[in-house]
């Protein structure tokens, strides 16, 4: 059904805008008189500017173009449009980014890296969180697949995305303006100046607004019978000045800042009754906040050999979480945890206070060299320190105080309020890791070139923790030193570059890649029994093949690779026998294997035709007993402990939690989708007095599990299709462009993910992509 609704949809489009173009000539001409070729696309995937079809490894660079037509305006709009690439939206503000189903399988635990690094400029992002920050002044978004195991600020098993912003120019006075609107209450500005002082110093900045009503609505708020959810309230900035002293001396300092607070994301329990998936039968008025800051200084000088480069940052971030944990409303989740092996059960679970404050800086310095011989190469060492605090309050009792505030962190021991808790946390993570690296390449013959690189990483983790509250004086919570954590690894990059033709090449890697260990708060505060205070890094050895090919006198480009991982200890959230022990624990092995492929046709001076797509594979292929923990909490039910009875029935609770353990050999990897793509036809025209481009496009992510328990429909997220179109119309001689966005045409509620609580109520809850939205703007350029 999909599948015929896009073709008649593309050829109806394609029909209809061909009696639009112009004219047709008395003698039409050929297919090479028409077309043009390809534009070169360079990305800074090696630490240096480098042509995309050069670079032996897989990467795709998505345009501030591209962005602009699909109204992506954060990191989840790459869904599809990237092979390999999975965003899916997990509870609170998280992100979790995934490539070739390698990503972050802990995000409530803020402590931990993921295995996507996120970049800004090449400015490692710290927190999942400040992943969620709009997309400011950017100027493409390059999408490296694969283990990085060489030359980026934080190394990653699963691969980097780089955000390339614009930066100031020199000599030039320019500036745009651009402002839309659309439905559901949609408006969407931004503006851009460049200004210069003189020929040595220029400055840039931007400043942008997005919003719009929420997509869905909880039904069962008192007070608020229609309180939206997903909405948008986003303002973000960005100031960056350029000083090029002389012609080997450059200074870039920027700032970037983004503040988004809203009503909280729409997650809905597979359980709700009501089968609308914008309706959601929720009673507790959720609440997002995030503010992130970013500050970053480049300092490069031309050296006769080499080009020295210093990258500092300083980053900090606010989010502050408050969900219905239970989502639903008090009586339905009465109804569903009651029953007469619980003795009673409660009537709501509410998290009134996630709080995560996070500070970091880097400092990184790289020579580059700048000879013109066989042998190119980078050098570089890099120090990250980061602080992480969290502050978790949770509710769950039987009254009708169903939206009480949380406490103040100072609050007493004896306080009446702290038994009305269910959980409480008070952790700080530090972590300090500093890293040196060495990749070069080395020019055999003219077609064959080699690859080589090593990088040596050093971890530490230390910090403090409490939970639950067990002091008999002072504040509730008084958090102790916790266990500290080392971890050393060697990783790098091997790979063969075969340029058999100017315009065709053959490369052949292999990468180790590397993601830090890290603490358990909840454990390392003596709340567990078999998940430990600390967990281990992650591996991931990956061998490829690939091609990257341009033919048809450079108008059909093709890059296809082949990939086979052995991923060795993989980070995902774990229940502990003991309750509120819950954790990270480490999978010992699992292989990943895939295919992919990339195209880009110019089929005619108006045509252009575009697609990817992914072919993905992954098992687990080692024995290891996992803990549920749904399965947990059903287990010690059935044996007559609910949760209030628990301690008093420490022993046989604990022994009836743990018998529930199962075997994931065999299981497939999570968010690995079996087949994803996209499809785009692209046309361009004169129409009248101006310039037409329109275009259609196709896109498709295929379901994947979302946990490596892959408890049945549970776990399993079902695929959806989505199509987009966009229309942008330029007069002649002027300055101003006219545009229309419509994405989700066909309104499909497709799930982008399934979020199973790994902590308290233990609920399952969808989130679904947006529905259809529209767009109309208008663009102005000086």
């Amino acid at each position: 059904m999909a599948t015929t609704r896009v073709a008649l949809l593309l050829s109806v489009s394609m029909t209809v805008l061909a009696s639009m173009a112009t004219p047709a000539l008395a003698v039409e001409p050929t297919v090479d008189q028409q077309a043009g070729q390809l534009e070169e696309v360079v990305v800074t995937a090696e630490r240096r500017p480098v042509d995309l079809q050069k670079s032996a490894l897989s990467v795709s660079a998505v345009t501030a173009e591209t962005l602009t037509q699909g109204n992506i305006t954060d990191i989840t709009g790459l869904n599809g449009l990237v092979p390999g690439l999975v965003v899916a939206r997990s509870g609170g503000g998280e992100r979790v980014i995934s490539i070739r189903g390698i990503g972050s399988e802990t995000p409530e635990n803020t402590n931990t890296q993921p295995g996507v690094s996120y970049h800004v400029d090449g400015v490692y992002i710290f927190n999942s969180i400040a992943a969620n920050a709009a997309f400011i002044d950017v100027a493409q978004v390059e999408v490296l697949r694969g283990p990085q195991g060489t030359m980026f600020g934080q190394g990653s098993t699963g691969g980097t995305i780089n955000v390339v912003s614009n930066k100031p120019v020199l000599g030039e006075y320019a500036g745009t303006v651009n402002l839309g609107g659309g439905n559901h209450g949609l408006f969407k500005g931004d503006a851009a100046l460049n200004v210069f002082l003189g020929d040595k110093f220029a400055i840039r900045g931007v400043v942008q607004r997005y919003e719009h009503d929420g997509y869905a609505k909880a039904t069962g708020v008192a007070g608020q019978p229609d309180y939206p959810l997903d909405e948008a309230d986003e303002t973000g900035w960005k100031l960056s000045a350029l000083w090029a002293p002389t012609d080997d001396l450059s200074v870039t300092l920027s700032t970037i800042q983004y503040r988004s607070d809203t009503n909280g994301p729409a997650q809905k329990n597979i359980l709700d009754p009501n089968p609308d998936p914008r309706e959601l039968t929720q009673d507790y008025p959720g609440h997002s906040l995030v503010d992130t800051k970013l500050y970053s200084a480049v300092v490069k000088y031309s050296l006769p050999w080499a080009t020295l480069t210093s990258i500092s940052s300083y980053q900090k971030l606010l989010s502050a979480q408050a969900w219905d944990a239970d989502a639903l409303t008090a009586d339905l989740f009465y109804a569903e945890t009651y029953s007469p092996l619980t003795f009673g059960g409660y009537r709501y679970d509410h998290v009134p206070l996630w709080r995560s404050r996070g500070k970091s800086y880097t400092q990184e310095v790289n020579l580059t060299s700048k000879t013109d011989g066989p042998f190119q190469w980078i050098a570089g060492a890099v120090y990250l320190k980061s602080t992480n605090s969290q502050y978790i309050v949770e509710y769950n009792a039987d009254d009708d105080n169903l939206v009480t505030p949380p406490l103040p962190e100072d609050t007493p021991w004896n306080d009446p309020r702290v038994a009305a808790l269910s959980y409480a946390e008070l952790s700080a993570i530090t972590r300090k890791s500093w890293a040196a690296y060495f990749q070069g390449t080395y020019q055999i013959s003219d077609k064959l070139s080699v690859i080589a690189g090593l990088r040596y990483n050093d971890d530490k983790y230390s910090g403090e923790a409490a939970s639950n509250g067990s002091a008999t004086s002072g504040a509730y919570l008084q958090p102790q030193p916790t266990e500290g954590l080392g971890t050393q690894e060697t990783t790098g990059k091997l790979a063969l570059n075969y340029q058999y033709t100017p315009s065709n090449m053959l490369y052949a890697s292999y990468t180790r890649g590397y993601k830090p260990g890290g603490i358990n708060s909840s454990a390392a505060s003596g709340n567990s029994y078999s998940i430990k205070p600390t967990f281990k890094p992650e591996v991931v050895d990956s061998l490829e093949v690939g091609s990257k090919n341009r033919f048809m006198n450079n108008r059909l480009q093709l890059n296809l690779s082949a990939f086979v991982y052995d991923y060795k200890d993989m980070q995902f959230l774990e229940e502990d026998p003991i309750l509120y022990g819950e954790g990270a624990s480490n999978a010992p092995s699992a292989r990943i294997y895939g295919l992919e492929a990339e195209t880009s046709w110019l089929a005619s001076r108006h045509w252009r035709i575009e697609g990817s797509v992914s072919l993905l594979k992954g098992e687990f292929d080692k024995d290891y007993y996992a803990l549920d923990q749904a399965k947990a909490e059903a287990a010690q039910n059935a044996a007559g402990y609910p949760g209030y009875l628990f301690w008093t029935n420490f022993f046989p609770a604990v022994l009836a939690r743990d018998a529930v353990r199962q075997n994931i050999n065999g299981n497939d990897v999570p968010k690995l989708p079996d087949v994803q793509g996209s499809l785009s036809a692209t046309y361009t025209n004169h129409l009248g007095p101006g310039f037409l481009t329109a275009k259609a496009e196709y896109t498709y992510r295929g379901q994947y599990q979302y946990r490596l328990f892959n408890e049945g429909a549970i776990d399993t997220v079902p695929s959806y299709d989505v199509v987009n179109l966009f229309f942008k119309y330029e007069p002649d001689d002027s300055k101003v462009a006219l545009s229309l966005s419509v994405t989700n045409l066909f309104d499909t509620a497709g799930l982008n993910s399934r979020f199973s609580d790994p902590y308290g109520s233990a609920q399952v809850t969808d989130t679904f992509i947006p529905p259809r939205q529209w767009i109309a703007s208008v663009g102005y350029k000086f």
